[in-house]
């Protein structure tokens, strides 16, 4: 992703700890993070765990004599290209909204001249009392994207909305949020950008991802595969489920880590994973993303195939495998937008609208995987792809897979929000 520069004002309040998880998520995305902690939340976090984490010294105070000296609160509150309050307590957006400015990190919000975010966490009544609602809604007048809580059981041994929610949602709206400072901007000019209210735009979908490659035996040591490594469909899983979805993920055999609040089942072979696809429909929303192989042995054999010292190759006898997405495509349980993916190597564009047509999809994505081993789209960790609906086709830039993956889910929202107009 492009650099981004983020100041993150730290909260008090148990949900504290949660920002060192998203310090590290906007390293890991190519961000800096400078971070601000509130004497509240030095109680919860210190700030020598923040510094090793994002590198960059941690701010505490407004009377620091050596930043101040240089009007430091100034320069910390205009260098970012965004500013996450998060934790944002109760009494820190009261203090925003009435622009009371009496530590640093009420001075820097009170000063910056850039975007804010701010990300909720607090005991559900006190989230729901009428001062907070009134604060939120004097907050959003002014400008400040305030996400939603999640909802469930909290530190209090309460239940309900209020909760912070996970990092990595946290960090999905970061990065859809863009700015003309740095942030990346979205790459579908027009479409919306799901943050405050809209930010889990999927709630109550039921989202069908596939993932990964496919392994064929032809004797209990070889298979037929390919270098699909799983992370772009991961990603897309992972982007569905920070949207509110209840996310399905079937994984052929891949290395990562399962996304949080995602269901994984893991397959090997184009068979088993057309089962665990019927077996999970009906879905609201399916993405085809794996690599299935074309191809698998007639028979697999019993015993390891050994040269005989003949110089003779042995015959290998292919049959066709199921066709996963023209099966879903065909089912009395087709989902409402089914999504398939096109790896190519020549003719990307042309294939992929043939291909739509032919397997019945509503959108095919398609990628250019020409490259050579360890210089490809698979295996890679950036992807440049083609959207091709009904209505045409849209050539996206080059980005980090997370990035194609929140621009899909970004795109799939919009359209269900459209279809149920």
């Amino acid at each position: 992703m492009n650099p981004r520069r983020i100041l993150l004002i730290v909260g008090g309040g148990i949900a504290a700890y949660k920002a060192c998880e998203l310090v590290r998520l906007i390293r890991k995305g190519g961000g800096e993070v400078t971070c601000v902690v509130t004497e509240g939340g030095q109680h919860f976090v210190t700030p020598m765990t923040l510094a090793a984490l994002s590198e960059k010294p941690v701010h505490t105070t407004l009377w620091d004599l050596k930043n101040e000296a240089e009007m430091g609160h100034i320069q910390l509150s205009r260098e970012a290209d965004l500013v996450v309050v998060c934790p944002a307590t109760a009494d820190l957006m009261a203090k925003m909204a009435a622009g009371i400015a009496d530590d640093l990190a009420t001075t820097l919000l009170l000063a910056t001249n850039k975007p804010v975010m701010a990300v909720p966490a607090m005991n559900v009544r006190m989230w729901e009392h009428p001062a907070t609602r009134r604060n939120v809604a004097r907050l959003r007048d002014d400008g400040v994207t305030v996400l939603e809580p999640d909802e469930g059981p909290m530190a209090c041994g309460e239940y309900g909305a209020g909760r912070l929610p996970e990092p990595e949602a946290i960090w999905q709206a970061i990065t859809r949020f863009g700015s003309a400072g740095g942030l990346a901007a979205n790459p579908l000019a027009g479409q919306p950008d799901f943050a405050g209210e809209n930010h889990r735009p999927l709630h109550g979908r039921h989202v069908l991802v596939t993932a990964g490659p496919t392994h064929e035996p032809i004797d209990p040591v070889r298979y037929i595969a390919n270098r699909s490594s799983g992370k772009q469909g991961f990603a897309i899983a992972a982007a569905a489920a920070a949207a509110g979805a209840q996310v399905t993920l079937i994984a052929g055999p891949v290395h990562l880590e399962t996304p949080p609040g995602v269901d994984r089942f893991d397959v090997e072979s184009a068979v088993e994973m057309l089962d665990a696809v019927e077996s999970a429909l009906p879905t609201d929303i399916a993405i085809m993303v794996a690599a299935v192989a074309d191809w698998r042995a007639a028979e697999c054999a019993g015993q390891k195939i050994k040269k005989d010292g003949s110089g003779e190759v042995p015959p290998l006898s292919l049959a066709l495998n199921p066709d996963i997405l023209a099966s879903v495509a065909a089912s009395p349980a087709r989902p409402r937008l089914l999504i398939g993916f096109a790896a190519e190597t020549d003719d990307v564009v042309s294939h992929a609208q043939a291909k739509r047509l032919r397997k019945g999809a509503d959108w095919i994505v398609a990628n250019d995987v020409s490259g050579p081993p360890g210089n490809s789209v698979m295996g890679g960790d950036d992807n440049a792809v083609h959207l091709v609906t009904p209505d045409g086709v849209e050539d996206w830039p080059a980005m980090p897979k997370d990035r194609v993956a929140a621009a899909l889910v970004e795109r799939i929202a919009a359209h269900c929000m459209k279809d149920d107009a």
